[in-house]
This record gives C-alpha cells, structure tokens and sequence, in this order.
C-alpha cells in the first residue's frame, strides 16, 4: 500500500502541501545536460517564482507547448497559479492550423514555440478564467473541440486514481505521454505528485527505447502502442512493478507478456471530458474495472455507458455551447461508449456508440468525414472503415478494382492524414456491407468476419 492519499483542492494546494510536509523528498527528475532532481520544496520555488514573472506580464490566457520539459511542467503550473486560462498545445500542430487555435481560444500570450511568434496574430485574452485548462480532444478528420477543464477537475481526478492505485513515496512514474492529453498529464504527471512520489520527465519520442534503462522507473503510464514497442525489444526495466494502460484498447497478447513478467497490470477507462479516469481495474482481470470513488456510472438501455462525475467534469466544450448540451445532460454524461457490469459490480467496455474508430495510441478517425472523402475519391459510398488487428483498413462491398488501384486512388487523402490513420490494406466483400435497419453500417460484424 501506499502513502495516505490527499485530496487537493487545486495546484497551489497541491504544491503548498507537498513542499510544507516532504520538502526534501524528490519530486521530479529530468535531463538537463545530465540526469537531474528537484525537490517537492524546490519545484514550488520555481513554480512561485515563474508564476510572479507571468502576472506581470499581465495577459489572461496563455498557449503551452508541451514538450514534457521541466520548464514545461513549471510553466503549466506558474501559468494556472497566475490565474491565467492555459491552453495545452501538442508540439506537432501544422502552423497553418495554430493561428486557427489562436484566434478559437483567445490566447494573448505563446510559449515554448520553437519558431517565431511573431508569425501569428494574438487573441484578444479572456476574463473570469481562473484555473481554467483547455485540453483538445484528439481528432484525424474533425477539428478538435477545447475541452474546458480545470486545476480543481484534474487534481480530483489524481485524487480518485490514487484511490484506486496509491503509489508509494519511494516509486518513480516514468512520464513519457504527450502532457497536451489529459491521460498524459493527469495519469503521467500529476498521479505521481498527488502521492508523493518522484515524477521521472522522459526526453521524448527518441529516446523511448531506452528512458526505462536511463531513469529505472517502478511505474509506467503508456497507451497499448507505446505499451507493444517497449515490450517487443524488451525494454522495460527490472524495476517496474506496475503499468496502468488507457487511451485505447491493449491487446490480450500485451496484457499476456506483461503478467508473464511478473508485473501488475491495470487498465484505465475515461474521457477527456471527465478529466481522465473513472474506472480502473486493480486486480484479476484487467479489463474488469472497479469504478472510481468520485464517480458513478449506469448503462443506459441502448448500453451506452453514463457518467456522473461531478467534482471531475468538464464545464464544457469552448464556445460550443450546443455540443456540450448533446453530451452532458443535467450533469450527467452520454459517452458514446458501450459497456456492461459483470456479477461482480465491475465494468466492462464492450465497443462505441459513436461512429468512430480509436486507435491504439488514442487517436480517434472520424468516420463520416474520414469516409466522406474516400467514398469521394473512389466514387462509392458502398465502403467502410474499420479495424482489423488494431489498423484501420478499408473495406468494399462487390468491388472489382484491384486494390493497388484503390491505395493509389485514396493516396491523396492519406497523405493528410496522421501516419497510423492511413489505409494500408483494402478487403473486399462478396457481400453488401451490414447495416441496421436505418442504414448505419454494423461495424463489429463486419471486424468479426474480416479477422476470421
């Protein structure tokens, strides 16, 4: 078991408390021309110092881009403690869609840009933001919505994982997810200093081969891709105990090589809308999930699973007014997700409501957009996406083009698209293509019959 778990009231409370009752203990640990540490009592130095440097520049909402650095998580933290709204901005946005973000948010200030800001054109600021925190739900075809989150939802979202899973003070999570997801950034970061624990800030995407070897972590945060690359080359460290996986679903075989080394094995289900996790599995089979403490959760008729997470959920999508009241009814959130509880009161997640396909790093495809356009460029509408063995491929009903053909025809398309979103393999039918009685296309029939 771990230490007694706290349940902090935001950032300030979170870092006070930390610095006031283990200021020598270790809290992060990152390269910087060398391996180096930073104490609980000294990060909250850094974070109060940086934090009277921002209000005198005296802007409301600021854009982050988050490359998991130590000045990163300092600029996070000093930003929200400043009473800025903070924008969370992957380091891989395409400069012609940042000015876009700018002008949605209203961001007034940009940090961490590694190219010129003065290329873009600032927002006009926000009011009444305090401890506002956007993060952008992840999207291939649909133009990512701000989610409307907040220092108080995201620690209480810590609070809850640790209820489920308190690490111990003497523990080192390994912190390589992107900070700009909120799984990242709740289950990566701050699960680790909401426990007391040492926060290991990986060098980023090349040096995922070898960051468990360089900082010898006893807990990892991974999603099912990141999961499969470090178990395949065998890199995960003898000191590892526990992995929590989410963001999308881990194959049995991963799940399989990771009991086989003797190492626990949870799996987290949750939203971004719902500031990460509300269930997480804590024994036995991982897929098998005791909801969080905070939280409750019913299947609707249809099996769509409903949320209820008040001290966790979003405030809403920025300035998407409409889209937050289709989602979040009177407190209550319609998922698009399918599940169902066992005899024993634990969750399952058994598909999506939705019409979209989640792959295994967490990105989403939007299907009516993403098809829209191959049914476009192959001029029929007889067509699907879905997954087989965790990648998208096409699938055509009664179709005599030979499939270089078709892989030629849709190329344009894929080259917009994220590499693990492109096409890479075309299955045609001798049938038409299920569907349910008011035309939508039955994905699991078409997965199941296809992975025969």
């Amino acid at each position: 078991m771990g230490e007694k778990v706290v349940r902090f009231n935001g950032f300030e409370d979170l870092l006070k408390h930390q610095a006031g009752t283990i200021p020598d203990r270790t809290a992060l640990i990152f390269f910087d021309g060398g391996k180096k540490t930073m104490t609980y009592r000294q990060f909250y130095r850094a974070v109060l110092q940086r934090t009277a440097e921002l209000k005198g520049k005296k802007k409301t909402c600021i854009g982050i881009f988050t490359d998991g650095s130590i000045d990163c998580v300092t600029e996070i933290f000093a930003s929200v403690l400043s009473g800025m709204q903070v924008v969370m901005l992957n380091r891989t946005i395409q400069k012609e869609y940042l000015q876009e973000l700018i002008t949605y948010t209203d961001m007034d200030i940009l940090v961490n840009y590694p190219g010129s800001v003065s290329d873009f054109e600032m927002g006009s600021g926000v009011r009444n933001c305090e401890g506002r925190i956007l993060f952008f739900t992840s999207g291939t075809t649909e133009r990512a919505k701000a989610v409307v989150l907040s220092d108080r939802t995201l620690t209480a979202s810590a609070w809850n994982g640790s209820m489920m899973l308190p690490l111990k003070q003497d523990d080192i999570l390994l912190n390589v997810l992107p900070l700009d997801h909120v799984f990242g950034f709740v289950c990566g970061l701050l699960w680790g200093l909401s426990c007391g624990a040492s926060v290991a800030l990986g060098r980023g995407p090349r040096h995922y081969a070898d960051d468990c070897s360089y900082f010898r972590p006893t807990v990892l945060s991974a999603v099912p891709m990141l999961l499969g690359f470090l178990l395949k080359n065998q890199l995960l460290n003898e000191e590892m105990r526990l992995i929590l996986v989410g963001a999308g679903d881990c194959p049995d075989q991963l799940m399989n090589a990771v009991k086989a080394a003797g190492i626990q094995l949870s799996f987290g289900y949750g939203l971004t809308e719902t500031s990460s996790g509300v269930a997480i599995s804590t024994s036995g089979d991982p897929r098998a999930m005791a909801v969080c403490p905070d939280d409750k959760i019913t299947i609707a008729e249809d099996g769509e699973i409903l949320i209820e997470s008040p001290e966790c959920m979003m405030l809403g999508y920025y300035k998407h007014y409409e889209d937050t009241g289709k989602v979040l009814k009177n407190g209550v959130l319609y998922t698009g997700d399918l599940g169902r509880f066992d005899e024993n009161g634990l969750l399952h997640i058994t598909g999506r409501k939705k019409e979209i396909l989640v792959l295994q790093d967490g990105t989403k495809i939007y299907l009516p957009e993403y098809e829209k356009e191959l049914a476009s460029l192959l001029h029929t509408e007889k067509l699907a996406a879905v997954l087989k063995d965790h990648k998208p491929v096409l699938v055509l009903e009664h179709s005599d083009m030979p499939e270089k053909a078709v892989l030629d025809a849709i190329e344009p398309f894929m080259k917009t698209q994220p590499r693990g979103s492109r096409i890479s393999e075309v299955i045609v039918l001798n049938h038409a293509l299920p569907r349910t009685e008011t035309g939508k296309i039955r994905r699991w029939e078409i997965e199941k019959e296809i992975q025969s």
